[in-house]
């Protein structure tokens, strides 16, 4: 594997965490560069980490993880999302000044992390397969994710500095149907077509709490002015 495929290879796994990376942004009322910094750090640790332990432990362990993976993501991102949901509807306006965003909540960023990475454990399995030099290629990995991670912040801050309130719940409504989009794609890989497009959790569910999410959303945006 060149250099070429393992920077491709960077980029697209790095792709999750900076969308997760622009929600957390949303939030912000200040941007925080200490936060930035952390997030890109659990990120990028975690980025790296797990091609690290698919290539140590081996095909064996990633064949009883894999089949579960996109539910562990869906279920942790679902739950981040969740709960920015919930703090933004249920805050009073005298308190919604985008702290709680500012502040570095590790075990949030530990769960965010994971969700985020999972899906590299089977990385570490090709880079073993093709003898990929594993320093190098999670190094690369880890340092891109950080880089992506960190400007997701700064890109997220942009908008949530403007809109504070309706920009946290949408930042909260992104993270639901990024793990609801982690569950299509499975299917679609498992040629599973009738899940990847008609189940609660394929393209039917994601566009149907789209749609509620949705016109929360623009309701709490109206309604912010």
């Amino acid at each position: 594997m060149g250099l070429a495929e393992l920077v491709l290879l960077a980029v697209g796994l790095s792709m999750d965490a900076f969308a997760v990376s622009i929600c957390k942004g949303l939030g912000m009322k200040k941007i925080n560069l200490k936060v930035a910094v952390v997030l890109g750090l659990f990120f990028g640790g975690f980025q790296a980490g797990m091609p690290v332990i698919g290539w140590a432990l081996g095909s064996q362990f990633v064949g009883i993880i894999g089949p579960i993976d996109h539910w562990v993501a869906f279920i942790l991102l679902a739950f981040i999302g969740g709960k920015m949901l919930w703090e933004a509807f249920t805050e009073d306006e005298d308190e919604g000044d985008g702290k709680d965003a500012e502040k570095i909540d590790l075990g949030e960023y530990l769960i965010l992390a994971i969700a985020t990475s999972i899906d590299a454990l089977a990385v570490g399995i090709s880079f073993a397969a093709l003898s990929v030099d594993i320093v190098p290629a999670v190094s690369l990995i880890g340092v891109t994710t950080f880089i992506f991670s960190v400007s997701g912040v700064a890109i997220g801050h942009t908008f949530g500095a403007r809109y504070e309130k309706p920009a946290t719940i949408v930042g909260g409504v992104v993270l639901i149907l990024i793990s609801g989009v982690l569950n299509i794609i499975t299917g679609f890989r498992q040629k599973d077509y009738r899940k990847a497009l008609f189940s609660a959790n394929g393209v039917t569910g994601v566009l149907f709490l789209a749609g509620i999410v949705g016109c929360a959303a623009s309701d709490a945006l109206f309604a912010t002015g």
